[in-house]
């Protein structure tokens, strides 16, 4: 989402040039693996996170984990998504939970999806790679099967996987259910990794109604060991809106 004036070969390196160490990326697969392993050691960056199983994203699949009927298409894409994993290493992966189809119960979804993510998480164990479950909220993907932390949660449960937690976004939190600060604290030990961006835009954190100045330092108090991607649509240059950064790199 960052740098995105320019093709993803050369994002790498305005990454690095603007002082990351770590980055993310949505999908990586319009390039082998091998390539965007010697672009991450080329500029010295650490690949945090990728999406797996998200199916016919073009097409307006928003993940295949829950859907019924589809068992066969998401053990196709997690072996995929593995070779991805097996060549870059990255921290954790978020397995992409799809749309709740129109006449599918919530019930049978979760059944499915449950099945599903429990596969993932004890194939990727052997890569030491961790899955995560991100609640995305309707402003961003009406009908996403997970809407809140409350159900991500208890789907961990249902999941029972020691390498299988929470992947959360801040942004969804505040415009799905608010209280990102009581949620942050609630759920911490849960949490594998977080995402920012200014809330009701998606633009720089330093827009909107989110104070992240207030958000780092407790995170910082509660003792958060992951990274924070950034995961926002620039106002303008990417570069440009880099101050808030400057502060807290």
């Amino acid at each position: 989402m960052m740098f995105a004036d320019r093709p993803m070969t050369e994002r790498f390196a305005a990454a690095k040039a603007a002082g990351f160490a770590a980055v993310e990326m949505l999908f990586p697969y319009d390039m082998e693996p091998e390539t965007v392993a010697d672009l991450l050691r080329r500029n010295g960056l650490h690949l945090v996170l990728f999406n797996i199983c998200q199916g016919d994203f073009a097409g307006g699949e928003r993940g295949l984990a829950c859907l019924p009927g589809r068992t066969e298409d998401f053990r196709a894409a997690l072996l995929h998504g593995e070779h991805y994993v097996e060549v870059l290493r990255p921290d954790c992966v978020h397995v992409m939970a799809g749309l709740l189809p129109a006449n599918v119960s919530r019930e049978e979804a979760e059944r499915v999806y449950v099945d599903n993510v429990r596969l993932a998480a004890r194939t990727l164990a052997r890569h030491h790679t961790a899955i995560c479950l991100e609640a995305i909220s309707g402003v961003s993907m009406p009908g996403f099967f997970l809407s809140c932390q409350e159900q991500t949660a208890r789907c961990l449960d249902l999941i029972d996987e020691s390498n299988v937690g929470m992947q959360f976004d801040c942004f969804h939190c505040q415009m799905a259910e608010g209280n990102v600060a009581g949620k942050l604290r609630a759920y911490l030990p849960r949490i594998r990794h977080i995402q920012i961006a200014g809330a009701p835009g998606r633009h720089e954190p330093d827009t909107g109604e989110l104070r992240y100045e207030y958000l780092f330092s407790l995170l910082d108090e509660l003792g958060y060991p992951g990274y924070v991607g950034c995961e926002y649509n620039p106002a303008g240059r990417t570069e440009d809106g880099l101050g808030w950064y400057a502060r807290w790199k």
